[in-house]
């Protein structure tokens, strides 16, 4: 196995040759870093990466979505073909599987290559509940592309598991699909990323969507409150774990929640903010944004998003003095402690709901569920979000069979 991971390393590098983006320094984006955000570019797209880009980002961030976007321009169906007689001698789910971590590490070394920065790269969603496999594809992005990559490893209780052992063995770990204050002071104890995430935008689409608010203040809070948690919580581990805030959906979230440690921006969230906002940029941190909430969320429990109680934090300290070694344990310990919320059991009913729903779950369906404690708005948006990062998923997969059947 060692022999077809060089192999595949030495095909993954072969010819690259992207010419480098020298980002020009822009007054408007220096104010917003001098507040302490590290500036990130949301995308795959090369040229849209490209027209947006300047002295002061320090980072792309992919993801499922975004890598099937830039896969189905047909852009690499060549070397989805040059790469099957890599890997011809494993079963072919496995060759499948293989030549989706070489597009992940192909285009995110392209995009480290043309504009310098980190990347964060996705593992492929079949890992999500599987700790070695976590490892095991962590650590052959790490062996690519050491000082550029960070491994996105998504919210699961075999993913805080998983990458806890990949910090700990010196890779670098970006913590994905979380959605609340609470899930992230979980996050930063047990798992101890460098980075973790609030994906706002959908708190905010949660609201309205199921008419529980309009909308507003939800996902700032739910951001800030984490900041605030994970700067707390951190100082207690052997390095600093940052927020990024992600998801941003408007480019008046650039000036709300400047500040916050990191932001991923959507490339037309970025030109947008360039074009209309004033440029004068101060840290919003300590803010108490408003969040507005109709009579029909009483009992919706959308405060979950951003507080974070007793159970909460004394489930992170005894999971952090001693990591289980199965998600089972760890499942079984957050039930102990209170917190079956926050990994619930679903019938294969619900897990049809999750899938049927999208990005966004139908509350109505939940309702007595989570009066009962036994799941929350949090935990679903997460469901969520990883059922719609597998769909995508799926549709690489589809591709790579179609070429190299």
């Amino acid at each position: 196995m060692a022999d077809l991971n060089t192999r595949i390393s030495d095909y993954v590098w072969k010819n690259l040759s992207e010419k480098h983006v020298t980002g020009k320094k822009d007054p408007f984006w220096e104010s917003l870093l001098n507040t302490g955000t590290e500036l990130w570019l949301d995308t795959g797209d090369m040229e849209e990466a490209e027209a947006n880009w300047s002295a002061e980002m320090s980072a792309l961030t992919t993801n499922n979505t975004l890598l099937n976007n830039e896969i189905q321009k047909g852009i690499y169906d060549v070397f989805i073909s040059e790469a099957k007689s890599i890997v011809r001698d494993l079963p072919q789910e496995d060759r499948v599987k293989e030549i989706a971590f070489i597009l992940n590490a192909r285009h995110g070394l392209r995009l480290a290559q043309k504009f310098g920065g980190y990347v964060s790269v996705e593992l492929h969603t079949d890992t999500a509940h599987d700790i070695k496999a976590i490892q095991y594809y962590g650590k052959r992005y790490h062996e690519i592309c050491p000082e550029q990559f960070i491994v996105k490893v998504p919210y699961t209780a075999e993913g805080l598991i998983g990458a806890r052992l990949l910090k700990d063995s010196g890779v670098k770990i970006n913590f994905t699909l979380e959605f609340s204050a609470r899930e992230n002071a979980l996050v930063t104890r047990v798992a101890r990323p460098d980075y973790l995430n609030v994906f706002l935008g959908r708190i905010g689409a949660y609201m309205i969507n199921n008419k529980l608010g309009d909308g507003s203040g939800a996902g700032e809070m739910a951001v800030i409150s984490s900041q605030n948690w994970v700067t707390g919580l951190s100082a207690k581990n052997p390095w600093q774990t940052k927020l990024i805030a992600a998801s941003l959906r408007s480019c008046n979230q650039l000036e709300l929640l400047a500040g916050t440690n990191v932001y991923t921006m959507p490339p037309k969230v970025a030109a947008a903010g360039r074009k209309e906002l004033s440029g004068k940029f101060s840290s919003r941190t300590h803010e108490n944004y408003h969040v507005s909430i109709y009579d029909s969320a009483k009992g919706a429990h959308v405060e979950k998003f951003w507080e974070v109680d007793n159970k909460v934090l004394h489930l992170a300290e005894r999971l952090a003095s001693k990591v289980p070694a199965t998600g089972s344990e760890l499942i079984h310990i957050a039930h102990e402690e209170g917190c079956e919320d926050m990994f619930p059991s679903l019938t294969k009913e619900e897990k049809s709901f999750i899938v049927s729903d999208g990005k966004i779950p139908v509350h109505s369906r939940w309702e007595k569920k989570i009066s009962e404690g036994k799941i929350a708005p949090d935990t679903l948006l997460n469901l969520a979000g990883l059922t719609s990062f597998t769909s995508d998923q799926e549709m690489v997969d589809k591709r790579i069979r179609d070429i190299i059947e």
